[in-house]
């Protein structure tokens, strides 16, 4: 009853004020009144508004501190540092002992990148305040500033063991933890905070991600049933359950998990496409197919899902309807390197080569730094008697990978094809050099280079 009484005065005081704006008659208000009225203004974002009451407020109590430290926020909310910090110091030289002082002159040097000196002034802040855990938390955010995330942690389980429900507080320790690759330690800590507060959902939550980034993942499906069971409505607590449940291999609990997430939201086409995966696992074809259709339906743009159909169809070894839907995909987005891959791959599965090298061209002109995506193409360019083109692109290759057998093999037997004798002897002797093992590449893509005596002897040589 209490909180609505306030909720009500609170309620009267802004509509007294905004009829006093439009009537321009004085009315009163004690200079608590004029702080919440400030702060509600400065919260909407209106900034003018705020000013007004300020300027309001100060000519009825001229001597509010309260006022007075409102009106330093908006002077820093305004970058007028200098004289924020001036007004803080008449206000000090008044109430040495007010930690609301010490807390706006932090958050001055924190603007001004002096994050030592904030901290320094939040521990003068401690030595006076009622409310330590939002003393904790700001000097938690100071060090995480400073990059010294070990002093950050602690400050924020400080601020846990002052007031365990602030959430903020619990996601920055987490975010601590894991940044310090302390994933072990981030659930020892998480299993005290679950003893002193059983129902936080966002601490089991946390606790879920962690035992799955450690891949534990039974724990990791315990503690995301426990989010879930606390809040029937966390849609990434179903979401993330599902991905572990679909490590565990089961894959019906998994589909259950990610449609509890489509029931409670719109299908996000993250989850569509994880349902269609798991129903290709649990071999229904049919709802596979069914899902991964939905997904590319709901979101055309994300590529998981053209990918999903293209390489089912790949998988079935019907490559008619995978070209169709790899082509679908390269109409919405023609400059995705997974797209022109599999345009290529599945292509010359079909034996159409020219079509293939022009995917192989593509997906390495987008950026698709796989070296077996440029052994392909390079290796249809010869198959289709461009020794130039495929010699221009091994030497371009190289570039990306300098040290690399299987394209100094290539570049031997094309040169020695070429009769350039002098070329392909450097190449060859560079590439048994790098791998003398793998020497029966050059017998498997250049069988009549292989068997030439001259060829047969500069390997023995080596070999010697």
């Amino acid at each position: 009853m209490h909180l609505e009484h306030e909720e009500e005065d609170y309620n009267l005081s802004l509509s007294k004020f905004e009829s006093m704006l439009k009537t321009n008659k004085v009315f009163f208000f004690d200079s608590e009144e004029f702080e919440e009225i400030i702060l509600h203004y400065l919260d909407m974002g209106k900034a003018s508004l705020a000013k007004k009451a300020l300027k309001l407020g100060l000519e009825q109590h001229p001597k509010s501190t309260g006022l007075k430290l409102v009106q330093v926020e908006m002077l820093v909310y305004d970058d007028k540092l200098d004289m924020a910090e001036k007004l803080l110091n008449e206000l000090y030289a008044i109430e040495p002992t007010n930690e609301e002082i010490f807390i706006q002159k932090a958050n001055i040097y924190s603007k001004r990148d002096n994050h030592e000196k904030a901290v320094e002034l939040l521990e003068e802040a401690l030595k006076f305040t009622d409310d330590f855990a939002d003393v904790y938390n700001l000097i938690g955010m100071e060090y995480l500033f400073m990059d010294n995330l070990e002093m950050a942690k602690e400050n924020f389980i400080k601020c846990l063991e002052e007031d365990i429900n602030d959430q903020s507080a619990l996601y920055n320790v987490v975010y601590c933890f894991e940044f310090l690759d302390q994933n072990i330690e981030a659930i020892e800590y998480l299993k005290t905070y679950i003893d002193r507060n059983p129902y936080s959902e966002i601490a089991w939550h946390q606790s879920g991600r962690l035992y799955y980034g450690i891949k534990d993942y039974e724990n990791a499906v315990r503690a995301f049933e426990f989010a879930t069971y606390i809040d029937e409505y966390f849609l990434g607590a179903f979401m993330e359950k599902g991905k572990a449940l679909e490590r565990l291999k089961r894959y019906e609990d998994a589909i259950e998990s990610y449609n509890r997430t489509i029931e409670l939201d719109d299908p996000t086409s993250y989850a569509l496409l994880r349902v269609g995966k798991c129903y290709e696992k649990l071999g229904n074809k049919a709802e596979a197919l069914k899902y991964f259709n939905k997904t590319v339906h709901e979101d055309p743009l994300l590529d998981k899902g053209w990918i999903a159909i293209t390489d089912f169809y790949v998988r079935q070894k019907n490559f008619q309807k995978a070209l169709f839907y790899v082509n679908k995909a390269i109409a919405i987005d023609d400059q995705n390197r997974a797209y022109w891959k599999r345009y290529a791959t599945i292509n010359k599965a079909m034996n159409f080569y020219e079509e293939a090298e022009h995917g192989y061209r593509k997906a390495v002109e987008f950026g698709d730094g796989n070296l077996d995506t440029w052994l392909f193409w390079v290796d249809i360019l010869q198959f289709l008697g461009e020794f130039d083109g495929a010699i221009q692109t091994l030497l371009q290759a190289t570039e990306f990978f300098p040290e690399e057998y299987q394209i100094e093999y290539r570049l031997a037997g094309l040169y020695f094809t070429q009769s350039d004798d002098k070329k392909g002897t450097f190449h060859l002797s560079n590439a048994l050099r790098l791998n003398f093992n793998n020497r029966f590449v050059l017998e498997e893509l250049f069988p009549t280079v292989w068997s030439r005596k001259k060829v047969q002897n500069y390997i023995k040589k080596y070999e010697n």
